[in-house]
């Protein structure tokens, strides 16, 4: 089987293995078990609340490794990196499962998986992306559009486990699962040749991704441009990772939305984020990377405007506002990886796309930082959705002076 029909194995074997990696997003389902579980045995009252350390340290680390992950892609192939990864996000479950206390959490779930996961992660996107010349923002959507729907395909079955037994055996289910299915992928990944071409496609004349040369990490933190880029994708996520982080709670506090109602808003959010990844990855190929995310940022501030302006029974703006930024937030995620090797090249872009990854851990961190503390302080959420559109038009700004920095270059 000659690459270019190979490729498309590796394009499944990323996605089974992005389907995996995005358990992180279903932690709230293992959390509220495991605070009983650890209560019980310690004797001691823990809450979701003192858990939320663990979700916090996990998706933190995930840049160190994306970053270190990358470089032995780059040089030696994904089999080895993946492999690795695989290992650390499986045992670092199914450790969890035998945690006492979250204390040993926060190492099995917190720093183990989580360092697992950033390996793997980066190392699966940026390999698949380098057999994709032709379509790298469409594959680029996919790849992570699958990472996404991973937070509305695993809970119900999390869930189930959980519900017929415990969080602790959920956590080793889980994780014999996955340890399975990450290492068993990582044997079909394939390291792309520097010089491959798709057959029947050739290197447009002028296209973003024409005469771009390769850059290394130093030689990229020495261009205006990536700075440019990294605040951008910092201000593009930001209300994203805001509202994905208490979707819920707004549901139910703001909107005064029922259980029910508020996790099908969750799930309406999670959809339009993997429907975003693929539409925008698919978009970016015809109309250009910062012309999708331009329309990103716009679509962003409308639904934020849209959720400032909601009150108690307003679903109907909830609902398409949260959609419009479920879409904005999915566009950003699915556009980058590709967006990045346009401006650096595809061949240390495992290394790159690592680094600029910590654009989205920072709104990772900001984003449900200053959701939390508006709410605690003024008992409603106005406040943070106009920092988050303030955040919002900044991105928008910032993708006139990338075509500025662009047209000079």
């Amino acid at each position: 089987m000659n690459l270019t029909k190979k490729r498309w194995v590796t394009l499944i074997a990323c996605c089974l293995i992005n389907l995996c990696l995005g358990s992180i997003y279903v932690w709230s389902v293992f959390a509220s078990s495991m605070a009983e579980f650890l209560s019980a045995r310690n004797g001691v009252v823990l809450t979701t609340a003192d858990l939320a350390i663990v979700y916090t340290i996990a998706n933190s680390v995930g840049p160190i490794t994306m970053i270190t992950g990358g470089w032995f892609n780059d040089k030696f192939g994904p089999k080895k990196v993946i492999l690795i990864g695989g290992i650390m996000v499986g045992i670092g479950m199914i450790a969890s499962g035998f945690a006492t206390s979250v204390g040993a959490l926060v190492v099995t779930y917190g720093l183990i998986f989580g360092l697992g996961l950033g390996m793997t992660y980066g190392t699966a996107v940026s390999s698949c992306m380098k057999f994709f010349p032709d379509k790298r923002g469409l594959i680029g959507g996919i790849t992570t559009a699958i990472y996404g729907l991973g937070s509305v395909i695993l809970p119900p079955v999390v869930t189930l486990i959980v519900s017929k037994s415990s969080a602790a055996v959920a956590f080793k289910v889980v994780g014999v699962a996955f340890l399975i299915i990450i290492c068993g992928c990582s044997f079909l990944m394939e390291q792309c040749p520097a010089d491959f071409v798709p057959d029947g496609w050739t290197l447009p004349a002028a296209t973003e991704s024409s005469g771009v040369e390769n850059k290394n990490w130093k030689e990229m933190l020495k261009t205006p441009v990536f700075y440019v880029m990294l605040l951008l994708f910092t201000c593009g996520a930001f209300s994203g990772m805001m509202v994905i982080s208490q979707a819920s709670a707004v549901a139910t506090n703001m909107v005064g939305m029922t259980a029910l109602m508020a996790s099908t808003a969750v799930s309406i959010l999670a959809v339009f984020n993997a429907a975003g990844r693929i539409l925008a990855g698919f978009l970016s190929d015809r109309i250009g990377r910062i012309n999708t995310l331009t329309i990103a940022t716009v679509l962003g501030v409308c639904g934020l405007l849209l959720l400032y302006f909601t009150g108690q029974g307003g679903y109907a703006t909830f609902y398409v506002g949260i959609a419009c930024i479920g879409v904005s937030f999915g566009s950003f995620m699915g556009v980058y990886p590709g967006f990045t090797a346009d401006q650096f090249g595809a061949k240390n872009n495992s290394v790159n796309y690592g680094i600029m990854f910590i654009g989205l851990a920072a709104a990772g961190y900001f984003g449900p930082s200053a959701m939390r503390n508006i709410y605690m302080t003024d008992g409603a959420y106005a406040r943070a959705f106009l920092i988050a559109v303030a955040c919002g038009a900044a991105g928008f700004v910032l993708t006139f002076v990338y075509r500025f920095l662009a047209k000079k270059k």
